[in-house]
């Protein structure tokens, strides 16, 4: 028999399947530093989104199917990720210090948005990425709040503002520039231009991600998004109750007429948990956000359930990825987290950055 060659060892491995991309772990580079050494094999796969969740078990799970390969005889794995940046909408260039800014928008108000941005940009950075959160409600800013922060942010030059820090995210808040009882009584315009200022004033340090908490609706700040901020993807979030749905549907289709691609859907208030006997009961409907998902060809990222911990910990400035870290609800958001980053892996990537600037003197 001849010995196993590295391309044998690559083709075997460009049929094992990511769980999450449902794409070969072999594509786009994602083999490292292959080696067999007396039937010893030693590897590195790179994946293109944050999976500290699943790391162990993606490893073992490569291992074993390795070790099928006659000439096999241990196989050692090892699973890291790089994120990349990947495109944007046309007319709009990446920024620097930020590699993908993803929006959350709900359509309307009251279905938990703000509480499953934070929870998301949490459970990212618990995955292994770099992650920032930009409040860009102007008028009901929320995240100081619920990150528990407190005080003005620092201008190094007088002109930029470095983003102020919360449970290891870097924040940026119209919140933080003003007193918290002070009303925001601005017109469209000014409302855009405090967007503008607030995402391209701030100093991101090398951000994997940059998750924009936006206001409900689909009004000023929506259209000046869409126009002007280079966002990679977008994510509806909804509950099961039928006039959430509507607008969440007006919402997603909003980001489709812009060119945004919207990554996926969540469905938050899915179950109401008794926080006394623990009996689950669909109050708000079951299985909405599950059906829009599916009519609208977006991947549906998980179901949340309306539960009391999740405002508790929110209203005290430690929300439950932090508060409660091993916890299960913890668990769905950074099963969500991944979904998500899998979802924007396997978009098209933003390779600006490779390409040299030619200067003729």
């Amino acid at each position: 028999m001849s010995e196993l060659s590295v391309k044998d060892i690559e083709q075997h491995l460009s049929q094992f399947i990511d769980p999450l991309t449902e794409q070969s772990i072999a594509k786009d580079k994602g083999l490292k530093n292959l080696t067999l050494v007396n039937g010893e094999l030693r590897i590195d796969v790179v994946l293109g989104y944050p999976a500290a969740g699943i790391q162990k078990q993606l490893e073992a799970d490569i291992a074993t199917y390795l070790q099928q390969l006659d000439g096999v005889r241990s196989a050692e794995v090892s699973v890291s990720w790089k994120v990349k940046p990947h495109a944007v909408q046309k007319g709009t260039k990446p920024r620097n210090g930020v590699k993908n800014m993803i929006a959350v928008a709900s359509g309307k108000g009251g279905v938990g948005k703000s509480t499953t941005s934070v929870n998301l940009a949490l459970a990212l950075q618990a995955e292994g990425a770099r992650v920032g959160i930009l409040d860009a409600d102007i008028y009901g800013p929320s995240q100081p709040m619920m990150l528990g922060i407190s005080g003005r942010p620092s201008s190094p030059d007088g002109r930029s503002i470095q983003p102020m820090a919360g449970h290891g995210l870097q924040v940026m808040s119209v919140g933080f520039l003003v007193d918290e009882d002070t009303p925001m009584i601005l017109r469209g315009p000014m409302v855009t231009q405090a967007l503008g200022q607030l995402l391209n004033d701030t100093n991101w340090d090398d951000l994997d991600y940059l998750i924009i908490d936006m206001p409900p609706g689909t009004g000023d700040i929506h259209l000046t998004l869409a126009q002007t901020v280079p966002v990679t993807g977008a994510v509806i979030v909804t509950t099961p109750q039928d006039i959430a749905l509507i607008d969440a549907k007006k919402g997603l289709k909003m980001f489709e007429k812009v060119g945004i691609p919207v990554l996926g859907l969540i469905e938050n208030m899915s179950l109401h948990i008794c926080s006394n006997c623990q009996h689950e009961e669909a109050i708000f409907g079951q299985g909405g956000g599950e059906a829009m998902a599916k009519d609208f060809a977006v991947e549906f990222l998980g179901a949340l359930p309306l539960d009391m911990s999740i405002r508790l910990s929110t209203d005290t400035g430690t929300p439950t990825v932090a508060a409660e870290p091993e916890g299960r609800i913890a668990a769905i958001y950074r099963e969500m987290a991944r979904n998500l980053a899998a979802s924007l892996a396997v978009k098209a990537k933003d390779f600006s950055a490779k390409i040299p600037n030619i200067v003729i003197k």
